[in-house]
């Protein structure tokens, strides 16, 4: 299940990305409701994704740090 906490205040590396507006419009207002940051929602949305992932490629998250 998908948790919104609050643990992601400290990202500080910059990266540029697109959404689509249906995209950008579903996850501003679910930021608003859960009261947290648009960016800190795409950051467990990623976190959520890697934790999730089932593909062929071996993360070694052990290794990163």
């Amino acid at each position: 299940m998908f948790k919104i906490t609050k643990s992601f205040r400290k990202a500080n590396i910059p990266k540029t990305i697109r959404f689509t507006d249906e995209l950008d419009q579903i996850l501003s207002e679910i930021a608003r409701g859960e009261e947290i940051s648009f960016n800190e929602l795409v950051l467990r949305c990623c976190q959520y994704a890697v934790d999730n992932y089932e593909g062929s490629v071996d993360l070694n998250l052990d290794e990163i740090e």
